[in-house]
């Protein structure tokens, strides 16, 4: 049974939203406040996170900050506002996509289940999907090298920490070197949507991706979207 993490203060939105999940099969671990939610991500090691932006003791943006730090298990954020700083503060501090509230619940269990089947069960899989294309072995890009059996990268020598999005991110590039390739192809790919989404979430992990491969590693092709240099 897959172990949520779910902090938000909100009494009613945080029981009515427990029902929900565990209704559709996960096991659902509650807590009102950032530091309460803190306690119970180091003890339980849930298998993915919901992190209200705005909770009391610490909120939502550096709890996810504190967990990233120490894991690199799913997070989803949720947000009262579709406001475009909660949204890009949340995946900048390391969140994997977000959901704006008030959301449907069958909405929020279709974008926990995409995270999921991307990273796996326990959050922790970077394998590509059956279908992927991406080249077996190790490729190299100038003084980056991408091993994409033992999921490794490296810069001049040099291991370089991925997430497991940033990582789907980056095969999704090695497999088209030098070819442009669309946001909705990348939310596709690496996302998992099947129905389109933000792009502002691929625009701030490539950006995250960026600052640890190289900024002109990845280059911006104005109006169609991003190509990986070869």
């Amino acid at each position: 049974m897959t172990h949520v993490l779910f902090v938000e203060d909100d009494d009613v939105i945080r029981e009515a939203t427990t029902l929900a999940l565990e209704r559709d099969g996960f096991e659902v671990t509650a807590m009102p406040d950032g530091l309460s939610g803190l306690e119970s991500f180091r003890a339980d090691r849930p298998d993915i996170a919901l992190l209200d932006v705005m909770v009391p003791g610490m909120d939502g943006v550096s709890l996810c900050r504190r967990i990233r730090d120490e894991s690199t298990v799913p997070v989803i954020m949720l947000s009262a506002r579709a406001d475009s700083i909660d949204v890009v503060l949340g995946l900048e501090a390391g969140a994997d996509d977000y959901v704006t509230k008030p959301f449907d619940g069958s909405v929020l269990v279709a974008r926990i289940r995409a995270v999921l089947r991307r990273f796996g069960h326990a959050g922790n899989n970077t394998e590509p999907a059956d279908d992927d294309t991406t080249e077996r072995g190790t490729l190299t890009f100038g003084d980056l090298e991408v091993d994409t059996e033992g999921m490794e990268v490296r810069k001049s020598g040099a291991p370089v920490a991925l997430t497991p999005t940033e990582m789907r991110l980056l095969l999704e590039f090695s497999s088209a070197p030098n070819t442009v390739l669309s946001r909705d192809r990348l939310l596709e790919r690496v996302w998992d949507y099947d129905w389109g989404g933000d792009t502002r979430v691929v625009d701030v992990h490539v950006q995250r991706l960026r600052t640890k491969i190289g900024q002109d590693r990845i280059e911006t092709v104005r109006g169609f979207g991003y190509k990986l240099k070869g």
